[in-house]
């Protein structure tokens, strides 16, 4: 099964480049983020055309994840719970059915939090925690379980080209990466991680120069509990779609299971 995460930063803006990676792909599961658009403009017709199913939780010019998949969910949530009043398009799960076992795959956009003095900052702690209590309650059950996406977290320093320019930043101080670090006791396994110890960069941005002179952080992430993490074959960041016309300033982030899809 190969799985990918992939922050396209408005998808309207980046739908052939979607439309092409899928062709080319061919990915099992696509957990996108940032997708900017109201469920009722989903681009359905032209991925649904490639064989996916659809799962989004959309809001209009902000915010937006959904699930593609090779199969129908049995189930699927747009919210993660902890906060009725929270109306930010952040979250979507999709549960499929495999062989006699239960796969729950998560796409999560969690908030960036600057400026670390404003109400966003709390508001992502708060996020994170909600995450987290999710997660742990969800690990009560015998199932695999993948949080996938753009989690807006710096882990560690090799995590960054230039850790310094992002010590007062909300996506490297210490409470948001001590959030990060909850769910790996959690037992959840950076996958990437686990892989390799090396720089590997899932975003650029936009601004200076960032892709040219590989000025990156890696934020996205993707989380596999314990049995998940059992069945893991291989992971890969696509870096060369930072370098096609109008870009994401993210890439796709992938996994390989030992798992029949």
């Amino acid at each position: 099964m190969k799985i990918a995460t992939w922050n396209v930063a408005g998808i309207r803006a980046r739908l052939p480049n979607l439309i092409k990676w899928l062709k080319n792909e061919q990915p099992d599961i696509v957990c996108l983020q940032e997708t900017k658009i109201v469920n009722e403009l989903f681009p359905r017709s032209m991925i649904e055309g490639l064989g996916y199913s659809i799962a989004c939780s959309g809001q209009k010019s902000f915010n937006g994840v959904a699930i593609l998949a090779k199969k129908s969910p049995d189930e699927t949530i747009t919210k993660l719970p902890g906060d009725e009043n929270d109306e930010q398009a952040r979250f979507v799960e999709a549960v499929f059915s495999l062989n006699k076992t239960i796969l729950r795959v998560v796409s999560l956009y969690c908030p960036n939090g600057n400026p670390t003095e404003s109400a966003k900052f709390p508001y992502k702690l708060n996020w994170m925690e909600r995450l987290y209590q999710y997660a742990k309650s969800n690990l009560n059950h015998e199932e695999m379980l993948i949080l996938a996406g753009d989690f807006n977290v710096i882990p560690s320093p090799v995590d960054a080209r230039y850790p310094q320019q992002w010590v007062k930043d909300a996506l490297f101080l210490p409470q948001t990466r001590q959030s990060f670090f909850k769910l790996c006791n959690l037992g959840f396994v950076d996958a990437i991680r686990a892989s390799t110890d090396d720089p590997s960069y899932t975003f650029w941005d936009f601004q200076s120069g960032a892709w040219a002179k590989n000025n990156g952080i890696r934020i996205d992430h993707v989380m596999l509990s314990p049995r998940a993490s059992d069945i893991l074959k291989g992971t890969s960041i696509q870096k060369d779609l930072r370098g096609w016309e109008k870009p994401s300033d993210h890439v796709p982030v992938w996994v390989h299971l030992d798992l029949d899809f």
